[in-house]
């Protein structure tokens, strides 16, 4: 498994590196937002070719992965077009840009850690793949998991065609979302995200033993970050100056697993 393993890795570098180089040219690193889904479908199926395209557990581990891949990279992709330059890494990398210094640091705080997070994130898919020889039946504990990942597929679309909706509003500027799903969660998109890569992790569990232990450092990792490092803490930074009623909306409303508001 070692090898598939390094080779998965390398395509990640390799492609990490080219798109640093397009970042680069157009100053603007906000598309890797879109590459952190797509780059985990493209890894599951490499993956997947490399264990000699295998149905059964293997494929189902596969198909999830790219499904969810394919989805939210179209999704943030599109976000970037019509958006432009994402304000976070406009402020990250605004005085490296403005020392000439935009290549060096976009490449050691942006594509460098991104590799390396994308590989280990994507390990449930990797894992699962690689230890699902073809024709392998899905039992019931990869059943359980496809379920999970479909009530994380559901949970991250539903929410964020809500949040798109409500920014084409022109009558919602300044105002707080606090309907649909985000009624009773303040983030269904990555409650989504944590409940798709677990998902995965349970399908790539029936592996055994050996294949639980090393895939769970994905979703363990992507639910730190989701709501401890760079997902909700960074996002909900300074909402409060910015949207008044939101002080209001954190006090009622679950941080992240979907729960009844308050009051």
């Amino acid at each position: 498994m070692l090898i598939p393993l390094l080779i998965d890795f390398a395509c990640v570098v390799v492609g990490l590196a080219v798109l640093w180089r397009v970042a680069v040219k157009i100053e603007d690193v906000s598309f890797i937002d879109a590459v952190w889904g797509g780059g985990m479908a493209v890894v599951a199926a490499i993956a997947w070719v490399q264990r000699g395209l295998p149905g059964g557990r293997g494929g189902l581990i596969a198909a999830m992965a790219v499904l969810w891949g394919a989805r939210l990279g179209w999704h943030l992709f599109t976000r970037w077009r019509a958006h432009g330059e994402d304000p976070r890494y406009a402020k990250m990398l605004g005085k490296a840009k403005e020392r000439g210094q935009f290549a060096s640091a976009s490449l050691k705080f942006v594509f460098g850690p991104q590799a390396v997070l994308l590989f280990v994130t994507c390990l449930p898919a990797q894992v699962g793949v690689l230890q699902s020889p073809p024709g392998t039946p899905i039992g019931p504990l990869a059943m359980a998991g496809a379920a999970l990942w479909a009530l994380g597929m559901a949970f991250e679309t539903v929410g964020d065609w809500q949040l798109s909706r409500f920014r084409a509003d022109p009558a919602s500027k300044g105002k707080v979302l606090d309907t649909g799903l985000w009624r009773y969660t303040r983030h269904p998109n990555y409650f989504g995200d944590a409940c798709v890569w677990w998902g995965i992790w349970l399908t790539a569990a029936e592996a055994g033993w050996l294949a639980a232990a090393v895939a769970a450092i994905g979703p363990v990792f992507l639910t730190f970050t989701l709501t401890k490092w760079s997902g909700k803490p960074l996002l909900e930074k300074g909402m409060a100056k910015r949207r008044p009623g939101y002080e209001e909306y954190v006090r009622k409303t679950s941080g992240f697993i979907p729960w009844p508001p308050k009051g």
